[in-house]
């Protein structure tokens, strides 16, 4: 219930900020129905009532009504199709493509008058949230937006990472604050040290968010690298994040010239010991141990990468 009285609100609230209580959109002797339909019109070529109701979830009698009066305003022109006879393809008149560009327009600065107040951070942030809604509404199968890009760390990114770490594993498993200091410490020497021939970080990023990471380093000898660091934000589990950057890591490794690609995490970690394992990494050593708070079962894993220097 507090989920449903939280959506009406903003149901309430994004209604009135668009104005679409009016009687007419955007100042136009439109309704919101009647303007969705000059919109679809205006982007189709030549489709039939029965396909923009059905597209719309119109009552296809409600759509008549309006294709009746889009003709009656010579907005509207339609002819048979040359495949069935009884389909009537409908098409906007040059009154109708005038009418649309004028409703369009006084669209566009309704729009614009609602951002213009806003900061660049803000704009950003309206748009993103207004990405979520449309991706978490749209059944997955439907949607064709990609889900996440991997891309190089910015200034600023790495003490994220240094937090949400610490802040998940507190979260999941209740490892201490010592844990926060190895992932600062690893990252510390990474800016300090860093090698961008053998070397290189990527961060998960969807909606404008950072919701996962991972990082190639140098190992203790030249033919061994290593992957650390990787972690994934629980909200965006399942879609294929974790895998996407191991693949990445595993390729610039090899691409770097490492003949192996070593690891060490702790058993409990169970969705990353099986990316790992996906991946064809092999546990080498195990060896239990006592850190952030907790007693552990330590794990390396390795990956023969061929070649090498």
């Amino acid at each position: 219930m507090e989920a449903i009285d939280r959506l009406r609100r903003f149901n309430r609230f994004y209604t009135r900020q668009l104005g679409l209580l009016d009687e007419r959109l955007s100042q136009s002797p439109f309704s919101l129905t009647e303007a969705r339909v000059l919109y679809e019109l205006a982007h189709r070529a030549c489709p039939t009532a029965a396909e923009i109701a059905r597209d719309l979830d119109l009552d296809p009698a409600q759509l008549s009504r309006i294709v009746k009066l889009f003709r009656t305003q010579r907005l509207l022109a339609s002819e048979p199709s040359a495949t069935h006879a009884k389909h009537q393809l409908l098409s906007l008149t040059a009154a109708g493509r005038t009418a649309f560009a004028a409703l369009e327009q006084a669209t566009m600065a309704e729009i614009g008058a609602l951002l213009a107040p806003l900061s660049e951070g803000r704009r950003r942030r309206l748009i993103q949230a207004a990405d979520v809604i449309e991706e978490t509404l749209t059944p997955p199968a439907a949607s064709t937006a990609p889900e996440f890009t991997l891309r190089d760390p910015e200034v600023g990114d790495l003490g994220w990472v240094i937090h949400r770490q610490a802040a998940l594993y507190a979260a999941e498993y209740d490892w201490d604050w010592t844990f926060e200091a190895l992932v600062a410490e690893i990252l510390g020497a990474f800016v300090r040290n860093f090698d961008p021939a053998r070397e290189q970080a990527w961060l998960a990023e969807r909606h404008g968010e950072i919701v996962g990471s991972i990082f190639l380093v140098r190992g203790d000898d030249a033919a061994t690298g290593k992957l650390r660091l990787l972690y994934v934000e629980p909200g965006a589990r399942g879609l294929g994040i974790g895998a996407a950057l191991v693949e990445a890591c595993v390729a610039r490794a090899r691409e770097a010239g490492y003949s192996r690609l070593a690891l060490w995490t702790n058993d409990i970690l169970i969705a990353a010991r099986r990316l790992y394992e996906a991946a064809g990494f092999k546990l080498i050593g195990e060896e239990k141990h006592i850190s952030f708070g907790k007693k552990l079962n330590g794990q390396t894993w390795a990956l023969d990468l061929g070649g090498g220097r």
